[in-house]
């Protein structure tokens, strides 16, 4: 989560005050990037490739000072623009940061624009001079699937990731030490002269290719009669479901914890297509994890990358069908997580920073193994951290959680397995970790899920672990 720094922020957000003031400026209608054409350092000539990055719509030094967008947007502004939602204005905020940062390879050739990345991309594992062993054979799976899925449609773009970015993934995994060497830096590997000077530093952690859900299906917005969402779901029966007096409809199954509760086939097929293809194609999985410690798995987030206008349209459709649970309760951030399948572990316990959690499953049909003891899905218990903890103190302490807090219920959880296109909607301050997977080898059969965090968090009474007890489920 992007919260740190609120404390120094003025009350109103600060893209609320550049929104205000470039009123008058073009919101553009897609991501920044589009790399249809090859897009690298090296051919940077837009006459020979048209659809390279341009900040003509864009946020440029010509056109404004260092600080008229900050480095990065924080979970204040998401909401700010949410509130109304007004989603061209937050599309337009997050492409213009994103178009400014370094993870615009058109910035690498025009440094007039160029910025450094937020400190707080660089803290969570998003920087751009380090990496680990399976982020970059992420990346290079990831490579070769698009050489081959674009090698008729987009040649030129299939030709650039065949021959240049997937030698330079290829050379720099030799010099990877065995993660058993890495145990200083926790299985993080910082890039050498010699990974430069194969040029890494051209294509690691880049944009080196956007799909827009305009360009990969453009009647996203009138198909199912302009919803996203599976239109037989019943959302009344789903809200009744999640404060306790409602009965189960053939869609939605109650739990044992109030304010959790399980919707299958929440999408509708074209929308389930269309966000499985923006996730499986799209360059913006930037974050790695020090495997020693939190295991292996990417993560693309809201503010640096993931922002199509799907993705914001989907919030906005889950946020409007279920007004009961969602009152008062904005957009603060969404990421998604592709895991590692040579791993069997993911998130570990922890909760986070919101009031309604949206957990949705968007693996490809059959790629669950399905072993038995291997569930792949989500590990939900009725605890929640005291009032008096910070963020520091719940998710990081893991031992002292485990003790306090889940050993007096008698670790009393709801456990769902996974399975494709089915949400997890759930209290987020309750205590949560990934369930153990197994998943089909190959880079398109790998666990995906994406996450939408809306509200704040609402943590539990007292000061000790029994007053942290769950107590959710209460209609506002």
């Amino acid at each position: 989560m992007t919260n740190g720094d609120n404390a120094a922020r003025p009350k109103l957000p600060f893209l609320a005050v550049v929104a205000f003031i470039s009123c008058t400026l073009i919101r553009p209608s897609s991501g920044f990037v589009d790399v249809s054409g090859s897009n690298h350092a090296e051919e940077p000539n837009n006459d020979e490739h048209p659809s390279l990055p341009s900040a003509s719509s864009q946020a440029t030094e010509d056109e404004y000072d260092d600080d008229f967008f900050p480095p990065i947007a924080d979970s204040d502004d998401i909401s700010y623009f949410f509130s109304t939602y007004d989603l061209d204005g937050l599309h337009w905020a997050l492409s213009n940061i994103f178009a400014l940062s370094p993870r615009n390879p058109q910035n690498n050739v025009n440094k007039s624009i160029r910025r450094e990345l937020s400190p707080k991309l660089v803290s969570r594992g998003g920087g751009d001079n380090y990496t680990t062993e399976y982020k970059l054979l992420h990346d290079l799976e990831q490579a070769r699937y698009l050489a081959r899925v674009l090698k008729e449609s987009k040649p030129s773009v299939a030709d650039y990731f065949q021959s240049t970015v997937i030698p330079i993934y290829e050379e720099v995994l030799k010099n990877i030490p065995p993660l058993e060497d890495l145990s200083r830096t926790k299985g993080l590997y910082a890039f050498t002269k010699a990974d430069y000077e194969s040029g890494i530093g051209n294509v690691y952690n880049k944009a080196l290719y956007i799909e827009t859900a305009d360009e990969i299906n453009p009647t996203w917005h009138t198909q199912n009669g302009g919803s996203l969402l599976n239109n037989q779901l019943d959302f009344e029966g789903i809200q009744n479901n999640w404060f306790g007096h409602g009965q189960n409809s053939p869609t939605t199954s109650t739990t044992s914890i109030p304010g959790a509760l399980v919707v299958d086939n929440l999408l509708s097929t074209s929308a389930l297509q269309t966000i499985r293809q923006l996730l499986l194609r799209n360059t913006h999985w930037y974050q790695t994890k020090t495997p020693l410690e939190f295991g292996k798995y990417v993560g693309s987030y809201v503010d640096d990358g993931l922002h199509d206008p799907l993705f914001l349209q989907l919030a906005k459709q889950l946020h409007e069908s279920m007004p009961r649970i969602m009152k008062g309760h904005e957009l603060k951030y969404m990421w998604a997580y592709k895991y590692d399948s040579e791993w069997e572990s993911g998130i570990r316990l922890h909760a986070d920073q919101a009031a309604v959690n949206v957990n949705l499953w968007v693996s490809l049909d059959g790629a669950d193994l399905e072993v038995e003891g291997f569930g792949g899905g989500l590990v939900v218990f009725t605890a929640k951290p005291p009032a008096n903890w910070d963020f520091e103190s719940y998710n990081t302490n893991t031992e002292f959680v485990i003790d306090h807090l889940l050993r007096p219920t008698n670790f009393a959880n709801l456990t769902i397995a996974h399975k494709p296109n089915r949400a997890v909607i759930f209290d987020s301050a309750l205590f949560h970790e990934t369930d153990r997977y197994r998943f089909k080898k190959g880079y398109e059969n790998g666990r995906i899920n994406l996450t939408l965090l809306f509200g704040e968090m609402k943590m539990g009474d007292g000061d000790d672990g029994n007053a942290g007890r769950a107590r959710v489920g209460q209609e506002l």
